[in-house]
């Protein structure tokens, strides 16, 4: 298993990239929450992978709980306000560092 240095440059990666995006929407279109949620769901490309997307963080965050009980992973609720402000791709990153750094 990658060491949690790794897992934690990928949510890294994962906040970066996303924002990227997300920052030239906001500066094009203001910092509108239902605008933004409304072209998520712009069309049907964008609307799967939105769906796709909340569905697996959602069962993400259901795994990752029980997960953490489990393991002992002491700050398993970062992965919450992780979700909601950037989504899977610092969410995942960052529990499999946190159980890795728990588990060395």
């Amino acid at each position: 298993m990658p060491s949690s240095r790794v897992w934690f440059a990928l949510a890294v990666f994962g906040t970066v990239i996303p924002w990227a995006f997300f920052g030239g929407w906001f500066a094009q279109n203001g910092l509108s929450p239902l605008a933004f949620v409304t072209d998520l769901f712009a069309n049907g490309a964008a609307g799967g992978f939105s769906a796709d997307v909340m569905i697996s963080i959602a069962a993400f965050w259901l795994w990752s709980f029980f997960d953490a009980r489990r393991e002992g992973v002491a700050r398993w609720w970062l992965v919450l306000p992780a979700g909601f402000s950037v989504g899977l791709s610092l969410a995942l990153p960052l529990y499999l560092g946190l159980r890795e750094k728990e588990s060395a």
